[in-house]
């Protein structure tokens, strides 16, 4: 197994982020935010700002930058910073400052005065919910879905003609991606190109993003970012210091470096938005479901950019049901934006879908695990296509008996001042692939390098590629040298989805193919050392009826220095042949003083069906990461919105993340099948099933340990303060 190529580097500190960037003649831009809500910026005072030590230039929406607006094809209408003098969240950006140094930059822009038209605020989720709208079409279907049995008229009456019914409504939390890298860019202009170092999931993409902004040809731009700090769906667009510090570089003629500070990523970004959910299950007392609703308002920005599609991401595909209803409206209000963040939809809507099927089981007084078993589906409801591939059931069996399930009662038990309980719940993740392309190059001295313009924000995509390129070349990996994170490779799409390994895995088999074809013609040419002779090729070698040659050697005596191909993998016919998902059973252990009700966990296990596992160390990391993730929702995250619009804990200090103390043991187990109806490498994705259901799970074993269903991450002393 190949260890993790880009793990000496970033220990030691010789990776190279954004910010790591010193340029000779560079500068230093500072962003100004609103502390407004909702209004219209009326005038903003500069003048002291300009006269200050170091400043250089001041921007603002009545001297703004040169920008273009431009429709992303993934993010849709590019917001433009500083192009508008209507403020729509607190925290928006409004200006820039540049001066010769960072400190210089912030001292002055304290200095600028703004004055504002301020208009009334919708900041409360609870007070927009009656007069929420319908959401756009979530994940290729309509907001609205309904699937019923032959007879039945409506949802309503078919959970009326339920024998069981459970119906709760559950809250959660808006929440950051805290990358541990802010976002920030290093912008540089030579003649007519910009060169832009900026943590981005996608070098080619954000090229071609930038071309837009700017006005110039995506070839005028090379964008660069080997090692990004944490992604997680927040920079799959260029943020607004990107934008900000190419178009000052190209206003000033210098190079300029543009971060957010720790408070600023709060809002001058994008959040996972908070979600109300209203889950009814209606099933036959052996456990059959009959019925499933599951209603979701999302919160959104004034620009309704973004939901996140609980419904839609869940309750759509999980179970097997006759009877199905899910809606998806949302909320706009005057807050920061929300994007996609890990698990966008699955993450909040399995909090809700898992709650309510452990409340099931308890109405059912049924194993959980039982009923999740029962009621598994061949197919999303109302959906012809099969599973590819589907072991949840095994997942749920080894997970059940290496927890110690048989062990675990339906009210938890006592240990000393402890009240110990256990939880479970599933977790799906779409199995879904990018268009990707890759490069390979067999090169004279024996080795070979794979190359593709994707990102890996700490997902372990470069291991993966030299993985896969050894295995399909059959050659040591350590004979080949992965790249990424630069716009001018072969275009390799979005790091994100959990797609990378199965798009780019795909891609480079196909390269391979075509390569070693090329090459073994080469090796038979007119003046070949193998001319006129059948040439087969194996482990890095050539082989002829005169003998065997190294694939280096036959290049050096042919008077090449390389030999390339590129091969291409995108979605095709088999989205219409079989549905695909990862699945995963996820398990929690949780201890709650009795007195205090602080709250532990203990023990977490997940057992993961994702396929063909490439590189099981960096997998477990990957799903264990995930599952911290689910226990931080749970248990510490959400910001908190005042009235003013403003958010109360954007910082480290108070916007509460896990800390090594917070996480105890965790226990990872794969199910591993290769899935080769999905793709030809035979891996599905697992960055992101891991942050599924975990939260869910949390909140059932503190129910199990005392009786106290909390129906809102994340869980406080205060909501297991009863008596």
């Amino acid at each position: 197994m190949t260890a993790r190529l880009d793990g000496p580097r970033k220990v030691t500190g010789q990776a190279d982020y954004a910010l790591d960037r010193t340029l000779p003649g560079m500068l230093y831009g500072y962003i100004v935010l609103s502390t407004i809500a909702h209004g219209e910026i009326t005038a903003m005072d500069v003048t002291a700002a300009k006269g200050a030590p170091g400043v250089v230039s001041v921007y603002s929406p009545f001297d703004p930058l040169e920008l273009h607006p431009f429709k992303s094809q993934l993010m849709g209408d590019v917001w433009l910073p500083l192009h508008d003098r209507d403020v729509v969240f607190y925290g928006q950006p409004i200006g820039l400052v540049v001066a010769e140094t960072f400190e210089q930059a912030r001292d002055a822009a304290g200095l600028i005065e703004v004055s504002y038209q301020e208009k009334p605020a919708q900041t409360s989720m609870e007070d927009g919910l009656a007069t929420a709208e319908d959401a756009p079409e979530s994940r290729g279907a309509a907001p609205s879905i309904e699937v019923l049995a032959d007879g039945v008229e409506s949802i309503v009456d078919a959970l009326a003609q339920s024998p069981v019914v459970v119906s709760q409504t559950y809250r959660t939390a808006t929440q950051n991606h805290a990358a541990m890298e802010p976002h920030s860019a290093v912008a540089k202009w030579d003649g007519g190109e910009l060169t832009l170092y900026s943590g981005n999931q996608a070098s080619h993409l954000q090229a071609m993003e930038m071309a837009g902004v700017l006005g110039i040809e995506p070839s005028a731009i090379h964008a660069v970012n080997p090692y990004v700090g944490g992604a997680f769906g927040g920079k799959a667009g260029t943020s607004a210091p990107g934008m900000l510090a190419a178009a000052a570089a190209k206003a000033l003629d210098r190079p300029v470096k543009c971060a957010l500070t720790r408070e600023q990523v709060f809002t001058a970004t994008a959040n996972r938005p908070a979600t109300v959910q209203k889950v009814a299950l209606g099933a036959d007392r052996d456990g059959t479901l009959i019925a499933v609703q599951h209603d979701s308002w999302s919160a959104t920005s004034m620009s309704r950019s973004f939901v996140e599609p609980t419904s839609h991401g869940t309750s759509r595909e999980w179970y097997a049901t006759q009877n199905l209803s899910i809606s998806q409206k949302m909320v706009p209000l005057h807050i920061p934006p929300g994007t996609f963040m890990r698990a966008p939809g699955e993450a909040s809507g399995s909090f809700a879908l898992e709650s309510a099927v452990d409340e099931l089981a308890i109405a059912l007084e049924m194993d959980p695990i039982e009923l999740r078993r029962r009621n598994s589906s061949l197919a999303p409801p109302g959906v012809d296509l099969q599973w590819s591939s589907k072991h949840l059931d095994e997942c749920y069996e080894i997970g059940a008996q290496r927890f110690g399930w048989a062990n675990r009662s339906p009210r938890g038990h006592v240990d000393g001042d402890w009240l110990v309980g256990m939880g479970t719940a599933t977790a799906m993740f779409p199995g879904l692939r990018f268009p990707a392309t890759v490069e390979i190059t067999l090169n004279a001295d024996e080795t070979a390098d794979v190359s593709t313009s994707g990102a890996d924000p700490g997902t372990g995509l470069l291991t993966v590629l030299a993985t896969i390129g050894a295995e399909s070349l059959d050659i040591d990996p350590e004979r080949v040298t992965p790249h990424l994170g630069d716009s001018r490779y072969a275009p390799g799409g979005m790091s994100g989805g959990s797609t990378a390994t199965a798009s780019t895995g795909t891609a480079i088999m196909l390269a391979a193919t075509e390569l070693l074809d090329e090459l073994v013609a080469l090796a038979a040419e007119p003046g070949a050392p193998f001319e006129g002779e059948v040439v087969t090729y194996a482990e890095g070698l050539l082989h002829g009826n005169r003998g065997t040659m190294p694939f280096g050697e036959l290049l050096r005596e042919i008077g090449r220095e390389s030999l390339s191909a590129k091969g291409s993998s995108a979605p095709g016919e088999e989205m219409t042949k079989h549905s695909f998902s990862s699945f995963g059973a996820q398990f929690c252990e949780v201890r709650v003083h009795r007195l205090t009700r602080e709250v532990r966990v203990s023990r977490m296990l997940g057992v993961f069906d994702g396929g063909r596992i490439i590189n099981p160390t960096q997998a477990r990391s990957q799903l264990s990461g995930g599952m911290i993730w689910g226990v931080s929702a749970a248990l510490h995250e959400g910001l908190e919105v005042e009235p003013s619009g403003r958010f109360a804990n954007a910082d480290f200090a108070s916007y509460l993340l896990p800390v090594n103390a917070d996480i105890p043991e965790i226990d990872v187990q794969f199910v591993e099948y290769p899935d080769t109806l999905h793709n030809a490498v035979g891996a599905r994705g697992v960055g992101e099933i891991g942050a599924v259901g975990m939260a869910a799970a949390v909140a059932n074993a503190v129910c199990n340990a005392t009786g106290i269903r909390v129906r809102s991450i994340p869980i406080m002393i205060e909501d297991l303060l009863v008596e």
